[in-house]
């Protein structure tokens, strides 16, 4: 078993990731039941696949669940179905002791952990991430959000779980496309400040998306101890270090509102495709060597992961593109940070982009890949 620690004072938590996990689940949960229950939160697609697994462990430590099941996709992330989780956990009475597990993706994550965050204002939750995304990114540092018409995680709340357990083996139900999109987020942890990283996913990435599992526990542990460092850190994004996370971020969520917040492109190949345009913006503006910017898109690309506006599958002129950035909630007196990069594994900060100059860019980046 490898364990991560999230270093936060009083809000410090363990990060667990072992094969078979949540065939063990009771091991760990089992002192945050009370009355010999827990309320477990998931959607559809998991509760078929995983919660067998975790309800007979729970079983077995003698605990009880009380299921909650919601659709899945990123729709769910909606004021809609917050309403309806939490009137379904006042209805089972749900104390501020209480610890409330959230066993799925990144949807179920986000929306259970602002549910928690605002029930009689604060109760406890575990995470248990079922997808690559949710394991290596999401469930780890406390971001906790709901999507609105105006964008993607502009309502939420930093709100620390108390653990997090991860079972790589989850990711054996998972359509390749599905950890494909998650791979992005491991890729991201490379070109941040690991360059060494990055060039292990260029050489075996392939090996985790052929579902080996000690390709998938390295890629993992390597992902959640950097995001941990950066988080304990910078919990709260004020001192710009944890901004670096957001790389390939607001070209993203740009790109995912033009779909609409739809399956046809999630989040991660959001995230994929906003990585490989933030580096060659970066080499457009001399920043960034532009053979760094063609081993991003080429490895983005050889992986099967969204790496221009047209594999995308976005249509919208540049000029649409920016004013979905325009709702970004990292706008600060008008201005919208970027992360650039003048290297791979030397991502920074901006402040002065232009973004005339990135409309520009985005229109011109689709004319030469057509």
């Amino acid at each position: 078993m490898a364990l991560v620690q999230v270093a936060l004072d009083a809000r410090s938590y363990d990060i667990l990731i072992e094969q078979g996990a949540l065939d063990r689940a009771g091991d760990q949960l089992a002192r945050f039941a009370r009355g010999g229950r827990l309320v477990v939160v998931t959607d559809a697609n998991v509760a078929a696949a995983q919660l067998p697994r975790l309800d007979a462990s729970l079983r077995a430590a003698n605990v009880g669940i009380e299921p909650i099941i919601l659709p899945p996709g990123e729709q769910t992330k909606s004021w809609r179905h917050l309403e309806q989780l939490l009137d379904t956990l006042l209805a089972l009475e749900i104390e501020r002791g209480d610890h409330i597990v959230a066993l799925g993706g990144g949807v179920i994550g986000d929306l259970v952990g602002f549910a928690a965050s605002i029930l009689k204002r604060g109760c406890h939750f575990v995470q248990l991430p079922t997808t690559l995304l949710a394991q290596v990114d999401s469930s780890v540092g406390g971001k906790t959000a709901i999507n609105t018409r105006a964008g993607k995680n502009l309502v939420g709340s930093f709100y620390q779980p108390a653990l997090v357990l991860i079972d790589p083996a989850t990711l054996d139900s998972l359509p390749p496309r599905e950890t494909r999109a998650g791979y992005a987020e491991v890729v991201k942890y490379g070109l941040i400040d690991d360059p060494d990283f990055f060039a292990w996913c260029e050489s075996d990435g392939h090996r985790l998306l052929a579902g080996d599992p000690a390709a998938r526990t390295h890629a993992i542990d390597k992902s959640v101890a950097a995001k941990a460092a950066i988080v304990a850190d910078d919990e709260r994004e004020t001192s710009g270090r944890r901004a670096l996370l957001n790389l390939g971020h607001t070209f993203g969520h740009a790109l995912e509102a033009d779909t609409g917040f739809s399956d046809t492109l999630l989040h991660g190949e959001a995230v994929a495709a906003g990585m490989a345009l933030a580096f060659r913006y970066s080499a457009r503006l001399g920043l960034c060597p532009a053979e760094d910017a063609v081993r991003v898109t080429a490895h983005l690309k050889a992986v099967g992961l969204p790496h221009d506006l047209a594999s995308a599958h976005v249509t919208a002129d540049g000029a649409t593109l920016v004013g979905h950035m325009l709702h970004d909630k990292k706008m600060a007196a008008g201005t919208l940070p970027f992360l650039l990069a003048h290297g791979i594994g030397r991502t920074f900060l901006s402040k002065d982009v232009a973004l005339a100059d990135v409309a520009a860019f985005l229109d011109q980046d689709r004319a030469t890949a057509l």
